[in-house]
């Protein structure tokens, strides 16, 4: 039952046609699949990834249209990281992200990685990192956006989850997941302790939590541009099926079982009220539709595809490709 590293990433948006166009045209993320939002079919869930769909590779937005601002603090995920492959393209988007007037900081090491943070237009607070591909495997880059596979982004990194008070975390991280302390890094605040890093399957960023413990900030107020959870891959089936009473037998109140259709998933926040959830890379975005041929239509599971007309009536028009 060993986690393989981050799934995927969901967060939330206000303005789901600019989102589209920030994560495809200026980030060249691929498009893998336009559905809604199981639990609120009134919101559209748009999924970026590489050029398949592979697991650790998908960054996911819910579309809340009147979802208002972010006010930044603990129990909160609080910097979602993508993975390039060298410092050089670090410095080919710092020259697109100044193109582009897209906010963005200098090079900076964090954890003896260079990384290079940034901002969406609605203040989600991502980053680049750079990943020698010695850990887990880069995803196949989409090229299709006009960035070349030398530049594109291969895949998520790590995510920084910021919390009040970090042991009951990092037992959680180590002693129910499986994940391994694998060091630290100083706080780019001053006062603040230093940030540990824990890593899971064959390691590097896509493996990775950061964990921040900040005693100067309240409880993060989510809205648009925050992150709603993060998730882990489960490689098999059958480590899926022993997850929910693992969970359960220590403690934790799941979801349960729930089918996504595009990959099966359980649900669970850890003790400073981050939302955890675990997640099959089976089956796959390409279940519905092919692979060379994603996001024809609105992208139902079966068993909601009567339901089609009453689904797509609730949702408010949106003018992607």
């Amino acid at each position: 039952m060993k986690l393989e590293g981050i799934h995927h990433v969901s967060a939330i948006t206000a303005n789901a046609d600019a989102n589209h166009d920030f994560f495809t045209r200026i980030l060249g993320m691929r498009l893998v699949k336009n559905s809604f939002n199981q639990d609120n079919p009134s919101s559209y869930h748009l999924f970026y990834a590489d050029a398949v769909g592979t697991p650790g590779t998908d960054m996911t937005y819910f579309d809340i249209p009147m979802a208002g601002r972010t006010y930044p603090g603990v129990s909160s995920i609080s910097n979602t990281a993508f993975r390039v492959k060298s410092e050089r393209a670090l410095g080919y988007w710092i020259e697109r992200f100044d193109e582009l007037e897209v906010p963005h900081g200098s090079i900076e090491q964090r954890f003896k990685r260079s990384t290079l943070t940034f901002q969406d237009f609605e203040g989600s607070r991502l980053m680049l990192v750079v990943d020698d591909g010695s850990g887990i495997e880069y995803g196949i880059p989409w090229t299709k956006a006009g960035i070349s596979e030398e530049f594109a982004i291969v895949g998520l990194g790590h995510v920084r989850l910021t919390v009040r008070k970090s042991d009951k975390t990092a037992s959680v991280l180590t002693d129910i997941m499986g994940f391994e302390q694998i060091g630290y890094y100083p706080s780019t605040v001053e006062g603040q302790k230093d940030i540990l890093v824990f890593s899971t399957g064959k390691g590097g960023p896509a493996g990775e939590i950061h964990l921040e413990e900040r005693l100067d900030l309240p409880p993060e107020r989510p809205g648009r541009g925050s992150v709603h959870h993060v998730a882990f891959r489960v490689k098999t089936y059958e480590d899926y099926s022993k997850w929910n009473n693992y969970l359960k037998s220590n403690g934790f109140v799941t979801s349960g079982e729930v089918d996504r259709y595009y990959f099966k998933a359980i649900y669970f926040r850890e003790p400073n009220g981050i939302l955890f959830e675990l997640s099959t890379d089976e089956p796959g975005f390409a279940t519905d539709e092919p692979m060379d041929a994603l996001v024809q239509e609105l992208a139902l599971p079966p068993f909601l595809e009567p339901k089609r007309a009453q689904i797509e009536a609730s949702l408010r028009p949106l003018s992607i490709n």
